[in-house]
């Protein structure tokens, strides 16, 4: 997996070959006065698996549907495979969309479900059950084809849901909430599954999603959206690991974000007031003046715990005491709040195996020191 430029870029010159297999170019949505997309631009690869990401309001669903062509752009283009798909209408398009409530027919069994949209295409019938009898094996539902779905759990509607939508072999797949309906123990074992068959297929496939952990999971590359735009694009690694804005680091996973200001032109230390040390970077601020304000991320995975140093080990930088406030087991790992002089809590998390190496695990108002390596340290935009 690779990462590309920040899409949200003014550029309206459409991408060739493999890199921009999908494009939307400067695609703006307006419903009255209210922007729900804003210029926005993407570029997915062939046969990449891409996702949406952000919270309810935040424009990802209105995008997929534009994709779609089930919402018209009030500006911008769409571009599928060096075709302007901006005006097709969604039956004419290459693209096939599975849809949150899966929207099987009650009355149909497995097999017509699946076959629906061929047999309304004119496919003859031997060409028919012969693509669906493929399509269902693929999703492992082959011994289900004279099922109905009301005698079908959650997790093998959305397979039939998926088999119906891969049938007609498009060029696009997009896919809406797909495990929303599904609880959390299923919807882990489905997400390396619908990868697993998505890969097999090799489609282009788009998917929104709140759920960061499904993102994280099943994507090549995801994109953070917030206000109708792309706040960041990369590889979940990318993006976990260097967010580039404050709300990106908070909505994917969770972190501990500090503001300080320069304490020397160009320097590398911050004067943070919920820190009694200063924060250091590791890394000089070019061009930076003294007093600029900063934000700082620091993971809770990040930070260790050990019981209070010596009062010259306790001194140094990057490093505080905290009061234990609250634990929650968290089976893998401990998740602690702690309260620091300045009333700031910060969390941490420590995972199990150190945590039996403890002497004494941490209780509650017990004071514990917090270290952090300067590499543990992103600075935010």
């Amino acid at each position: 997996m690779s990462t590309l430029p920040n899409s949200n870029n003014r550029s309206a010159e459409p991408l060739l070959g493999e890199e921009g297999f999908l494009q939307i170019v400067d695609v703006s949505k307006k419903f009255g006065e209210v922007t729900v997309v804003d210029r926005l631009h993407l570029s997915v690869r062939r046969k990449e698996f891409f996702a949406l990401l952000g919270s309810s309001g935040c424009g990802k669903s209105t995008l997929l549907r534009i994709m779609a062509g089930l919402e018209t752009p009030s500006s911008g283009r769409v571009i599928l495979d060096g075709q302007d798909i901006t005006d097709l209408p969604a039956h004419r398009r290459p693209v096939n969309m599975m849809f949150q409530s899966y929207a099987l027919f009650p009355h149909m069994n497995v097999s017509a479900n699946v076959a629906y949209g061929l047999k309304r295409e004119g496919v003859a019938r031997p060409e028919r059950e012969e693509r669906v009898r493929e399509v269902l094996e693929l999703v492992q539902m082959g011994a289900y084809a004279s099922h109905m779905p009301s005698q079908l759990s959650g997790g093998q509607q959305q397979r039939v849901a998926l088999a119906r939508s891969l049938v007609k072999s498009p060029k696009l797949l997009l896919l809406d909430e797909p495990m929303s309906a599904l609880d959390k123990k299923i919807r882990q074992k489905t997400q390396f599954e619908l990868g697993t068959i998505l890969q097999k297929v090799g489609v282009t496939c788009v998917m929104v999603t709140h759920d960061q952990e499904e993102a994280m999971t099943m994507a090549d590359r995801l994109a953070v959206m917030s206000e109708g735009a792309i706040v960041q694009l990369g590889t979940p690694e990318n993006v976990y690991e260097a967010p580039s804005t404050r709300f990106a680091a908070e909505f994917i996973g969770s972190t501990n974000v500090f503001t300080g200001t320069l304490a020397q032109d160009g320097g590398s230390a911050l004067y943070c007031g919920e820190l009694e040390r200063p924060l250091e970077l590791g890394f000089a601020m070019a061009n930076a003046r003294q007093g600029h304000a900063v934000q700082v991320s620091i993971r809770p995975e990040r930070i260790r715990l050990s019981l209070p140093a010596s009062d010259a080990q306790a001194s140094t930088n990057n490093s505080a005491l905290g009061v234990v406030e609250q634990i929650g087991y968290m089976g893998s790992y401990t998740l602690y709040y702690l309260r620091l002089p300045s009333s700031r809590v910060v969390m941490v998390h420590v995972p199990r195996e150190i945590l039996v190496a403890f002497d004494h695990e941490p209780d509650y108002g017990d004071i514990m020191q917090l270290r952090w390596s300067v590499r543990s340290l992103v600075v935010l935009s």
